[in-house]
């Protein structure tokens, strides 16, 4: 292949340097003779294709930030360790991504100035390094979080047509040194192989939006109504979760619905507690060091109501909303306490707010107990019985029983040969499509889904028609009072075609403008080659 400078050698020189490591003019380097070669061309794609590797991943650590909370949870379970690790991953991301962008865009410069790609054995290593972290990631996503796969899928129905013009975008702009490449080399097979890979890529994306759905692609008088919010352990982002100041903020939020999770002491009062070790929400290593690793059932009322719920809220800070907290809401957090399920009851009663809550854990050998103690604080609370929206599945039928007027809410879908209709199903997000959701509203069945934070995606899930989502993120959703975007189907279909025709428009003047440009800059050496092969033609003679 022919590389010719193009450029100044003082900007050859700036190129040349982070990308070769090497401080030379261009006129040094015409004397030493480089050439890209063909092994410079294959580390130009292996670079490529890593920019394109963790790019995408930049993407999914986007899209699983919804989830994160979870995975700290999991890892303080299994490391007693408490780190907010979305930082570490969203850090380590954009070093990766901005190390590779530089790159890619020091080689596309270096190839529109006519200049070897001469990529450093350091980059090399570096470049390897990358691909195999970001492949690590996956890996360790697939195998542990494998759900996370789902919520990228529905993630590309709120971000397809918007990715969709960027992919159109950045290819667009490769025509640039693409033409140039093509119009240096002499090789006609490498020439034909880069054109008819670099068409294929542009025709497909061309084509795309025939594959892109999105529920949000609708007119605005059928967008359905906003869905309802519960609060996940009230707001989490605001209090203490599973405190009664966590409630009264889920109530400032226009929550409708608090959910929990209940335990029995030991002494049979039901409480609010998700873990059932106490070591994360509060501080029964301080107080019962002993103790602290038992079960949350281990302990009767009496001892619970010692330890401080709301401390560990301040300290760790869970979410980054903590640090915006007023004075007042701080000195509330800290005297926070385990509320019992009478108490929670009673506040919800006087909110007017239904409470949703699981009784844990499912295997403990006196559940029935469990079940019939927390029946019992029901009925003495005098709430409404409408208003208690009842998820374990244990003896579901004792639970009709003696409480005819709680709502039942399942945490499966409904079957075909369901003996009594299912009304309410409470599901993660990943597990219901648009279709399916928008089927069950049909049916008049309330869907909730959980546990969405990210706007985006409450976005999606309002556009299909959930009735409801748990969050943790009620002081965000509230102030959404539409979904970030709406397109009918006309707008999308000219948006799409003015893009595409565009793009194409764009391809078409970059060639031929790199065509005039390579005529204009090798005059001399193209008269240069035709003397020349007049003379050996002669001789020959």
């Amino acid at each position: 292949m022919a590389d010719h400078p193009g450029c100044c050698s003082t900007c050859a020189t700036c190129l040349l340097c982070p990308y070769s490591c090497q401080w030379i003019t261009a006129k040094k380097e015409k004397r030493k003779g480089l050439r890209t070669t063909k092994y410079d061309c294959s580390w130009f794609l292996f670079l490529f294709c890593v920019f394109l590797f963790t790019l995408v991943w930049l993407y999914f650590a986007i899209i699983i930030l919804n989830d994160f909370h979870n995975f700290n949870e999991f890892i303080f379970r299994q490391r007693k360790l408490w780190l907010d690790w979305s930082l570490v991953l969203l850090i380590a991301t954009a070093v990766l991504i901005s190390y590779s962008s530089v790159l890619l865009v020091l080689a596309l410069c270096l190839q529109l100035c006519g200049q070897p790609l001469k990529l450093h054995w350091v980059h090399k290593i570096l470049l390897i390094l990358t691909a195999l972290v970001v492949a690590a990631a996956f890996t360790g996503l697939g195998i542990k979080w494998a759900e996370e796969w789902k919520s990228a899928r529905i993630s590309l129905q709120a971000t397809g047509p918007f990715l969709h013009i960027g992919a159109v975008g950045g290819m667009t702009l490769l025509a640039w040194p693409l033409a140039s490449f093509i119009f240096r080399t002499r090789n006609t097979g490498l020439k034909v192989i880069l054109l008819l890979v670099y068409c294929a890529a542009m025709i497909a994306l061309y084509l795309a939006p025939l594959g892109i759905t999105s529920p949000c692609i609708m007119e605005e008088n059928q967008l359905p109504l906003k869905p309802a919010l519960v609060g996940h352990r009230g707001a989490p982002m605001l209090a203490p979760e599973n405190t009664l100041m966590s409630l009264h903020k889920a109530v400032d939020c226009d929550v409708q619905v608090f959910e929990t999770d209940v335990m029995v002491s030991a002494d049979g009062v039901p409480f609010l507690m998700h873990d059932e070790e106490l070591t994360r929400t509060t501080n029964v290593q301080a107080v019962f060091p002993e103790r602290a690793a038992l079960n949350s059932t281990a302990f009767n009322w009496t001892d619970l109501q010692q330890l401080d719920a709301g401390s560990w809220f301040l300290e760790r800070r869970p979410f980054p909303t903590v640090q915006s907290l007023s004075p007042g809401d701080r000195k509330e957090a800290a005297k926070q306490r385990i509320p019992s399920l009478g108490q929670a009851l009673e506040a919800a009663k006087q909110s007017n707010m239904s409470i949703m809550f699981d009784l844990r854990p499912e295997n403990h050998s006196d559940y029935q107990n469990f079940v019939n103690v927390t029946l019992g604080v029901i009925l003495q609370s005098g709430i409404p019985l409408q208003q208690v929206l009842w998820l374990p599945d244990g003896f579901r039928e004792d639970v009709k029983q003696q409480a005819p007027g709680v709502q039942h809410v399942y945490g499966r879908k409904r079957l075909e040969n369901e003996k009594e209709p299912v009304l309410h199903v409470n599901l993660p997000y990943q597990d219901m499509s648009s279709e399916e959701i928008r089927q069950y509203r049909q049916d008049n069945i309330s869907v909730n889904l959980y546990v969405v934070n990210e706007p985006w995606l409450f976005s999606v899930l309002w556009c299909s028609g959930v009735s409801s989502v748990t969050t943790n993120a009620c002081q965000v959703l509230k102030e959404m009072e539409h979904p970030i975007w709406l397109l009918p189907s006309s707008t999308y279909f000219m948006i799409w075609i003015v893009v595409d025709c565009v793009s194409f428009l764009i391809i078409i003047w970059a060639f031929i403008l790199m065509k005039k440009c390579s005529h204009r800059r090798w005059p001399a050496e193209s008269e240069t080659d035709v003397l020349l092969t007049k003379i050996n033609s002669l001789m020959q003679d």
